[in-house]
């Protein structure tokens, strides 16, 4: 609107010059007539090839010429200083801008209360949206418990089930889902603690490795090792990193995690089937392979960058990949 705006007012500043020019022009033919020119001014020049009855400027004047009868070897010079031209420009384009600026508010008080108009409803859904997803989410927690006390019970009576275990998978797999769309939806302040690195490392691997026994997993941290983070965050950062590397590994593959102190980074790497766009991984819904919706690394990252951890990744295909934490 703004760029319309612009090019209509631009004509038309051209179309008032012209206008201005045609109105000296007028004048000057009349006063050629009647030598009553109180705003003009009046002399003879000698005759020249240029052509009568038009308009010509120079940096110092405005003029016209019109011939004499009798006198064939002047012309008369009907001029006005080109100052006092520059000022009715002036007076034309002060005016302009006066309009232009009004329309201007106009137009912005009018976008703005018609993209109000406009969104208002969009973000009403949006938010209805929200309210919904989070009401189901609350809703998953009585089921999930459920099938989490049943699946316990039935692993007592029946002792150790491959199918069991694939439930089991299953459900962690929809309550890690549940987790990332809270933080997702809800977006909680964090606060800052020390967390024993090591301890918190130990626990996530011993509660995902549980669910890949042909993967075998190796954590190479130092004791006391503490940083400054929210337990909580990085519980998730860690759940979804090592679950990537567990759940896109190969049969009897690798998962090694280690703390380099040089430049407190944790990397954890895997021997698994590697990533095709390792530039693209954060985007939120990119996800290579039909498992997944695409929004935990997109959380990963959403994380990092709130808990001030520079996260990089490398991989390659069919040999696997690495991320780096840098704390």
């Amino acid at each position: 609107m703004t760029l319309l705006i612009v090019a209509l007012f631009y004509i038309n500043s051209q179309k008032e010059l012209q206008n201005l020019d045609k109105k000296l022009i007028s004048k000057m033919n009349l006063c050629s007539f009647t030598l009553d020119c109180k705003e003009y001014k009046i002399d003879f020049v000698p005759k020249s090839k240029q052509p009568t009855f038009e308009l010509y400027k120079n940096e110092k004047e405005i003029y016209s010429l019109y011939p004499v009868k009798e006198a064939d070897d002047f012309f008369l010079k009907i001029y006005l200083d080109y100052n006092n031209y520059i000022k009715q420009m002036k007076a034309i384009y002060k005016e302009l801008a006066f309009y232009f600026l009004i329309t201007m508010i106009v137009v912005i008080i009018l976008s703005i209360l018609f993209s109000f108009y406009a969104l208002n409803p969009l973000r009403q859904s949006l938010l209805l949206t929200r309210e919904f997803i989070r009401d189901i989410l609350h809703d998953f927690n009585t089921p999930m418990s459920t099938m989490c006390l049943n699946l316990s019970l039935l692993q007592q009576e029946l002792g150790e089930n491959r199918k069991i275990k694939r439930i089991e998978r299953s459900v962690e797999n929809i309550l890690s889902l549940q987790d990332n769309l809270k933080h997702y939806l809800l977006n909680n302040i964090m606060t800052i603690e020390d967390i024993d690195l090591k301890k918190l490392i130990i626990d996530r691997v011993e509660m995902i490795e549980k669910n890949y026994l042909n993967l075998n997993y190796s954590i190479d941290i130092s004791d006391s090792i503490f940083i400054k983070s929210n337990e909580k965050a990085l519980i998730r950062i860690f759940d979804n990193l090592i679950s990537n590397a567990s759940k896109y590994n190969k049969e009897g593959g690798e998962v090694n995690i280690s703390y380099i102190k040089e430049s407190k980074s944790l990397k954890i790497a895997d021997t698994g089937r590697g990533i095709a766009n390792p530039n693209r991984v954060f985007e939120r819904f990119y996800k290579e392979h039909i498992r997944g919706v695409g929004i935990g690394l997109h959380i990963v990252k959403k994380l990092c960058d709130e808990l001030g951890i520079k996260i990089s990744i490398q991989s390659k295909l069919n040999i696997g990949t690495t991320i780096l934490l840098k704390f």
